[in-house]
């Protein structure tokens, strides 16, 4: 079979990512971004925690538990300050000396929370602007839990973060492991060691994919199947529209991990593979690990808590998030393994 020809690993760490010098403008710039749009939401949740109520109104469910308001407050703010880290990681020269898990795992991370606020904020607000519904404290009976002006700021600055980190980390990769993904499916190899849990780990994850796929579909139609009392009353346009992105997700990741784990199709790049096995598998297990815990911290009301149903389809999305990215790990480690015996 014919084997995509890689250079040499020492031909590719001549100019190591980060050696002083040699930091291009675009990604000074693009870490500047990074860390810039931090500074919206990282200030909006140390007001909180000192006290201050700015951006929440008065009846808020967020000031009924002062406490854990403080502690959610926390980590999430060390979350987002991980972006900062992350930013000068790809782009300083201790940056190459981080093993590959310990950086690969917080930016899979990253990718699944932020992925869908990149990509769900701008769709509803599109169809907002052509006619969807949209939910007023009247029509509900509830108290607006954040000012809307929030939701600009802090989904705005997320954008601005999904996207310079996504491109420092693609630079970042590609110089240090462009070569395990260059070439289409059918340049590589059929027999691998781990070719048979690789198999194994993508069909578990498709088969699991039907239950919360056919869920979000069912719920992107209008079925209320599973909700809770308060989902089924506050439904909107913005429901239906991430209802819908996430059956896209699942999509991604099982498409993508069935590619590797199968060789096809054959002439789809490997670069397209995985990235569709990252990105997919992200969204679905970090956000369905999210929403899973965020869930335990919910109201007194019953109405508001979610259903079995609910809770059991992020516990499987936390699953095949996992089969998935289990799939992609093996694969670059055999790829890795491979490519240095290739000839230069």
């Amino acid at each position: 079979m014919t084997q995509a020809h890689v250079p040499a690993p020492a031909a590719r760490s001549a100019a190591p990512l980060g050696t002083p010098g040699t930091l291009s403008g675009p990604r000074r710039l693009l870490r500047a971004v990074a860390i810039a749009s931090c500074v919206p939401y990282l200030s909006l949740k140390v007001a909180w925690i000192a006290g201050s109520h700015i951006g929440i109104p008065e009846g808020s469910s967020l000031l009924e538990h002062r406490g854990l308001l403080a502690a959610a407050n926390s980590l999430t703010v060390l979350m987002d300050g991980s972006v900062i880290v992350l930013a000068l990681l790809l782009t300083r020269p201790w940056g190459r000396r981080v093993p590959a898990w310990l950086l690969g795992l917080p930016m899979w991370a990253a990718t699944g929370l932020l992925l869908p606020i990149m990509a769900g904020f701008p769709t509803q607000l599109a169809v907002r602007a052509l006619g969807g519904s949209v939910n007023n404290p009247e029509d509900t009976g509830h108290k607006p839990f954040l000012d809307e002006w929030v939701f600009g700021v802090v989904y705005g600055g997320f954008i601005l973060q999904g996207l310079s980190l996504g491109l420092l980390f693609v630079l970042y990769a590609r110089d240090r492991w462009g070569h395990v993904w260059r070439g289409r499916v059918w340049d590589l190899p059929r027999a691998v060691a781990g070719g048979r849990a690789m198999r194994t780990g993508a069909v578990a994850a498709a088969v699991l994919a039907l239950f919360p796929a056919g869920l979000k579909l069912l719920w992107a139609a209008g079925s209320t199947v599973g909700l809770n009392e308060t989902r089924v009353a506050e439904r909107t346009s913005d429901f239906y529209v991430l209802s819908a992105l996430e059956v896209g997700y699942l999509a991604a990741a099982v498409a993508g991990a069935l590619a590797l784990a199968f060789r096809r199709p054959p002439a789809l790049p490997v670069k397209v593979a995985l990235g569709l096995a990252w990105a997919g598998s992200g969204a679905v297990g970090c956000w369905g690990a999210w929403m899973f815990a965020t869930s335990f911290a919910g109201s007194a009301d019953v109405a508001d808590r979610p259903t079995t149903v609910m809770l059991l389809a992020y516990a499987v999305q936390m699953i095949i998030g996992t089969l998935v990215a289990g799939t992609g790990v093996r694969f670059l480690k055999e790829r890795a393994a491979e490519a240095p015996r290739r000839p230069a």
